[in-house]
């Protein structure tokens, strides 16, 4: 076991939940804006998000119907903002728009806050891997393959081409039918942020 993902184990990630054999609710170390203050600080995102937006990023397709509810937030290190490009670069090979990535770094935050996570011991629910918190026996591939962020992502997003309407759905929505997780609105406080990163690391 990589002694990298052994030390990001022990990350406060308590309490993950499974349905499907897929992880569910948030993980320890989430921070959330609520209330005015969420509303004050998304404002400023996006203000700061459209003032510094890269040419090419289409803004009406990463959140076309708005966001849901109170939205999260968390810093990210340099092995996390590796894995948002990797996710990025993923949905372009498959010849997927901004939307979908943001779909799939949503999904990603709420799983695994997207850190490649691998076996977390005790903590762990059956077999869960990865920045989707995939399942090698529930068929997504072996260990070596869903602990790939590039392999992890195209199988995400075959799952989520397999929705019909994929693209006009909420984001906790979409993700919910390809996870099928526990807790089935949690996607939804991580658009903002997921929107945000395509709008940075698109084109980067």
């Amino acid at each position: 076991m990589n002694t990298t993902i052994l030390r990001k184990s022990v990350l406060g990630i308590a309490g993950l939940a499974f349905a499907g054999g897929l992880a569910a609710g948030p993980l320890n170390h989430t921070t959330t804006d609520t209330g005015a203050d969420a509303g004050a600080v998304d404002a400023r995102s996006v203000a700061v998000t459209q003032a510094d937006k890269p040419a090419g990023v289409d803004s009406g397709k990463l959140i076309p119907h708005g966001v849901q509810g109170a939205q999260s937030r968390i810093d990210l290190d340099a092995e996390q903002t590796a894995n948002v490009k990797a996710i990025i670069a993923a949905t372009k090979k498959a010849g997927l728009d901004e939307r979908a990535a943001v779909i799939s770094i949503g999904t990603a935050l709420q799983e695994s806050k997207l850190e490649n996570l691998g076996h977390l011991g005790d903590r762990n629910d059956h077999d869960s891997l990865g920045l989707f918190q995939q399942r090698p026996s529930s068929g997504w591939g072996s260990p070596e393959q869903i602990t790939d962020p590039e392999y992890a992502t195209t199988a995400f997003l075959k799952g989520l081409r397999q929705v019909d309407g994929w693209q006009d759905m909420a984001l906790t929505d979409a993700a919910q039918t390809v996870q099928v997780s526990a807790y089935p609105d949690a996607y939804a406080q991580w658009e903002q942020q997921a929107a945000d990163l395509v709008t940075q690391h698109w084109n980067s």
